[in-house]
């Protein structure tokens, strides 16, 4: 197979930032995605519909002329936040979803919850208003060691969660290991897991093996091979469970390249050509459109999109190894291998 077309994808994870990096960032995911779920960590969060609306202008306002992308909103669970003005949020469009952290589990994160049954009533309510909750499923524990933080938070936070609240539709994101992958799959329909482009490539001996590789670190961190290898198995599968969220992150590279550098791999630019060279490794490529194109549409209940993406398999392409914004550059993500799918 030489060509595969389909559906235009979309992104069910990802982070624009704000300002400069905002305006530098955003065309390279309208170029191939017609949505994406839009993280809401930013400095301050993005916490009310008022918020969630104006942000959404601003992604609006930095996409190319002409651009056929639709940003889904997301507000940002705290212990504080209004349930009402979240439901009336989703009702009017202006939210699609919302994000939960645990508090400092990752970047921008502080604000995040600490006490889970203060946000009971907010979770509730969601359940019963059909509002997606996307997690981001890693404790912070200080005696829990980081390789371990996603399988202990199905265990301690998430299962309890999804047992107390019938009928919550969750999306476990950027889900890293085996028991990830497990639980995803056993869930039911009202839970779903997505999978980054990044977790498809390396393992943590990328991070490690031969001095740090501060480009390759990220959170949830990478983990052993034998996780890679089942986070591969599900996104080539086809099972409705999995879907693409690319967790696409983009940092400064002096913020990257430092002595606490930020988490973070930025792969918006060159996804759509990584994931086809890895569904042809897997001899899945017929797979390739259930999970960029069709099974997020299906799990937060909207149409799969009308358009399509064509990808020819060639001499290998050269994406850039920056892209520049206004306050400096942000490394894209080298996939450590050739490229042979070009988007047409």
């Amino acid at each position: 197979m030489t060509q595969i077309t389909l559906p235009r994808p979309d992104d069910w994870h990802l982070h624009l930032r704000d300002g400069a990096m905002l305006r530098a960032v955003a065309p390279e995911t309208a170029r191939h995605f017609g949505r994406a779920i839009i993280m809401p960590n930013l400095v301050p969060p993005v916490t009310t519909g008022a918020e969630a609306s104006a942000y959404r202008d601003r992604i609006l306002a930095a996409l190319p002329e002409g651009a056929r992308f639709t940003p889904l909103m997301t507000l940002y669970l705290t212990e504080e936040t209004d349930k009402d003005d979240l439901v009336q949020a989703h009702r009017e469009g202006i939210i699609t979803a919302v994000k939960l952290y645990p508090a400092g589990a990752t970047t921008n994160s502080a604000s995040g919850v600490r006490d889970f049954d203060k946000v009971r009533p907010v979770l509730e309510a969601m359940a019963e208003n059909g509002v997606p909750l996307c997690v981001h499923g890693e404790v912070v524990d200080a005696d829990v060691d980081i390789f371990d933080r996603e399988a202990v938070f199905i265990d301690r936070v998430l299962d309890p969660i999804r047992r107390a609240t019938p009928g919550l539709r969750v999306v476990m994101e950027h889900i890293t290991t085996a028991q990830g992958v497990d639980y995803a799959r056993e869930g039911g329909p009202d839970l779903g897991a997505t999978i980054t482009t990044h977790h498809l490539v390396i393992n943590r001996n990328a991070i490690l093996v031969g001095g740090i590789k501060p480009h390759y670190y990220c959170l949830p961190v990478a983990k052993r091979e034998e996780h890679r290898l089942a986070l591969r198995r599900a996104a080539t599968s086809g099972d409705p469970s999995y879907f693409l969220g690319t967790d696409s992150a983009p940092h400064l590279d002096p913020l990257k390249e430092n002595a606490c550098g930020c988490a973070g791999c930025f792969t918006a630019t060159n996804t759509l050509s990584i994931l086809a060279e890895v569904f042809e490794q897997e001899g899945a490529l017929d797979r390739l459109s259930a999970f960029a194109s069709l099974n997020g549409p299906n799990f937060y209940g909207l149409p799969v999109n009308s358009d399509k993406v064509t990808l020819t398999k060639g001499d290998p392409v050269t994406y850039p190894a920056k892209i520049d914004t206004a306050d400096g550059p942000v490394t894209v993500f080298d996939p450590m291998m050739p490229l042979h799918w070009r988007v047409e």
